[in-house]
């Protein structure tokens, strides 16, 4: 079994979606038992949040439902329970190493690397652009799955 951990700063906007979108994509795939998918935030600002509305709303428009879901943060003894720990831009990145300072498994990645276009996830946050947050998660997710 693989298990991944989504990262982002909040954990309500864009690593639930990836989560959500991951989950959704194994399930599609008839993988679900291959996999163990979650997400975590690298703050504490949103701890017990449900996903954040607009993020929710953009899930439900593609028939993805996160109900239930709320912010939890990132621990030390989730690098020994994750396979992968993928960050959504290069602050998540940076705070993850702080966390995890030796990385003997490679386990730290950014999700826009298994795209064609290495990146950062845009943050919807500050853009209110969900639909470009969508396309990155979508197609990171993607090339995760097919990585795998």
């Amino acid at each position: 079994m693989t298990r991944i951990l989504f990262v982002c700063h909040g954990n309500i906007c864009r690593s639930p979606m990836a989560e959500f979108v991951m989950k959704d994509l194994v399930r599609k795939a008839g993988r679900e038992a291959e996999f163990e998918i979650a997400s975590a935030a690298t703050s504490s600002e949103e701890l017990g949040n449900p996903v954040y509305p607009p993020a929710r709303r953009m899930l439900a428009r593609h028939g993805i439902d996160c109900a239930g879901k709320t912010a939890r943060q990132l621990n030390q003894a989730d690098y020994a329970r994750w396979d992968l720990l993928i960050g959504m831009d290069q602050a998540n990145l940076r705070n993850m190493r702080r966390l995890f300072p030796r990385d003997p498994d490679c386990k730290l990645r950014l999700l826009l690397d298994y795209t064609d276009r290495p990146g950062q996830v845009a943050d919807p946050w500050y853009t209110g652009d969900f639909e470009a947050t969508w396309r990155d998660v979508s197609d990171g997710c993607r090339g995760l799955l097919n990585s795998l």
